[in-house]
Formats: C-alpha cells, structure tokens, sequence
C-alpha cells in the first residue's frame, strides 16, 4: 500500500483529480451500501457469531494488535475463535489455512502474525464471507474477521471500529482525496469505537474505549534470548517501519530515550535484504508486522518490536456480553 499524500493528514491543497476521484468513489460506496441494505446484494452468515474488527480509514489503525488481544480473550474466555483474513499483499488469490509455519509470502504478514501470536486458526480468502464457513465448518465457534468493516458480504454481529487517536479521520474526506474508506457517519453504526493511544499519554473522546500499546522486549529474529527495550536506551538504533504510520512505531521507541535513524517503508513493504544493508552497525529494530516477512535474511542484529494491545476490562466485559447473547445459532 503507497504511503498516504500529504493533504490527507495535512493542511496541503487537495487537487483537483483526487476530488473528483472522491466524488467518483463516494457514489460507488452509496450504490454498493444500498444494493446490500435493500437485499439486492446478499450477505451471507456462517451460523456461528461474526465480530468484524476494522476501520473507517485505508492504513493502519491498530487493527491487527486489537484483533491478536480479541483473540486471545476470548479464549481465555473459553471460546473457540478463528480469523477470516483477505491476507492483503500475499502471493496468489487461492484461499489458504495459515498456520505459524506458512511462508509469508503465501499467508500476508498480517494473518502469519496473528497465527503465531493466538494459535488460532486462521483462513485467508478474498471472500471473507467464504473463510468465515470454512472456520465454522472447521469447529470454530466464533469468527473474527481482520479488517472487514467494508466487506459487507459477509453478515456480522458486532463490528468494533479500530481509530487512530492521533491521526483520526485526517482531513475527513474519502479516498482519494483522503483517507476515509466510508463517510465518518458510519462509525455510528459500529457496537464499539476503539481508539488507538498508541504507548503514550492522551484520552478518548464520549463513548470511545482507550486502546494502549504496551511493549517490554525486543527479540532477535534469529531466536537468540530477547532484550528488553530498554537496553537500547541512550543508543542509536536503525528502526525500520512498513507499517500504515511508521512516525507512531518511531515515536515509541524516541519516548524510551533511543536515538532513532528512521527507516520508513510503505504498508505491506515486502522487504529484501537489500532494505536492512545500512552503512552502519547499528542494532535494527523493527515492527513485528515487518519482521516476520524478514527472518530469511535477517541480521543477527536485528530485532523485532512486538507491541500489545491493552484494553480496560469493562471493554472486554462488554463485548462478551454481546457475544454471550448471540449464542441462539443463525442459519448459514
């Protein structure tokens, strides 16, 4: 995914083709959202509940940290969760079972990182409606689709919005000419709106629940023994970033007091050795998302970042509320 124009998170003039794109989209998105809401377009249900984690805005938001924390709640709560993924930016349009041991480039970084992280199962399909059944059929009695609020094929229970706290909405306005996938009064209708405050300070607005990212170690990609992060402080370090907002993983390591060369890349980089070959020796440091599309080729002194995603446990009590009501099985 290209790196979101300046005018998105900025003040910079909008041109005028991203306008007249935009005006060109939003219709699309009004025709399609109708087709769906008058029945003409059918969506379909897998018989088991359906929680859709996803945003309103194209990059990054903390989705995939939401939904790794969803799942592995509700296991512990003695669920059975599987994830329905599109596995953007894979190899091939087959649909696939990810497991920790699939290729990167087959899985999608995203679906391979929750996969390792939650054990779940996990199935990545252009139609997520599709890899939902084949989770239901697969003994999952519960699916959590990655980043498919706008997937409307596939029918949901409860949808939770995943939002940036510091970037939000950008300058509000729909792709191209900002980042907004769907107009902001969407959020309305999403059961819950998680906004991401990243490791930092901040608060969320009426009706919001704070999503913190919480870090402790840094792991070499090569297996050795994990450092803590705070080793590095006081330390100039190569942090490398192919993320939707790569200002936010460098942020977090400037506020533990290290010295960051920035390595931006776009979302979804996929990276060759020839990314992390800097001219000095320095430690690198990077998300897990990037690392685990670099551990062919990785450096010894290399070192992912993982990040988790804390929430208060009324938000979790909450939504296995919701869930607990839905256990009337719907016809597929």
């Amino acid at each position: 995914m290209p790196r979101a124009p300046g005018y998105w998170y900025g003040d910079a003039p909008v041109p005028a083709a991203a306008r007249l794109g935009e005006a060109v989209y939003r219709t699309g998105v009004a025709v399609r959202r109708a087709l769906y809401a008058r029945g003409l377009l059918r969506a379909r249900h897998p018989g088991v509940p359906v929680i859709v984690v996803g945003n309103l805005t194209a990059g990054g938001a903390g989705k995939t940290p939401t939904t790794i924390a969803l799942v592995e709640r509700l296991q512990a709560a003695g669920w059975t969760p599987g994830v329905a993924s599109r596995g953007y930016g894979r190899d091939g349009t087959a649909p696939l079972w990810v497991d920790a041991a699939t290729p990167v480039h087959l899985a999608g970084d995203e679906p391979l990182l929750i996969a390792r992280r939650t054990g779940a199962k996990v199935r990545v399909d252009r139609q997520r409606a599709a890899a939902a059944r084949e989770l239901a059929a697969a003994g999952c009695d519960v699916v959590v689709c990655d980043d498919g609020l706008q997937h409307y094929a596939l029918a949901r229970d409860i949808e939770i919005e995943v939002v940036d706290g510091r970037r939000r909405y950008g300058n509000g306005r729909l792709i191209p000419a900002g980042p907004l996938r769907e107009p902001p009064s969407r959020a309305r209708r999403c059961d819950f709106r998680v906004v991401n405050l990243g490791d930092g300070g901040g608060a969320p607005e009426f009706g919001e629940w704070p999503m913190r990212l919480a870090v402790a170690d840094a792991v070499p990609l090569l297996g050795r023994r994990p450092r803590p992060l705070a080793a590095f402080a006081g330390q100039r370090v190569h942090a490398v970033a192919g993320i939707g907002d790569p200002a936010r993983f460098f942020h977090m390591l400037k506020a533990r007091g290290i010295a960051v060369v920035p390595h931006a890349f776009a979302d979804h980089h996929e990276f060759r050795a020839s990314d992390l070959d800097f001219a000095s020796p320095l430690p690198i440091l990077m998300t897990e998302k990037d690392a685990v599309k670099c551990l062919a080729f990785a450096p010894e002194h290399a070192f992912a970042v993982p990040v988790r995603a804390e929430l208060p446990e009324a938000f979790w009590a909450a939504v296995l509320d919701r869930l607990a009501a839905l256990a009337t099985p719907r016809t597929p």
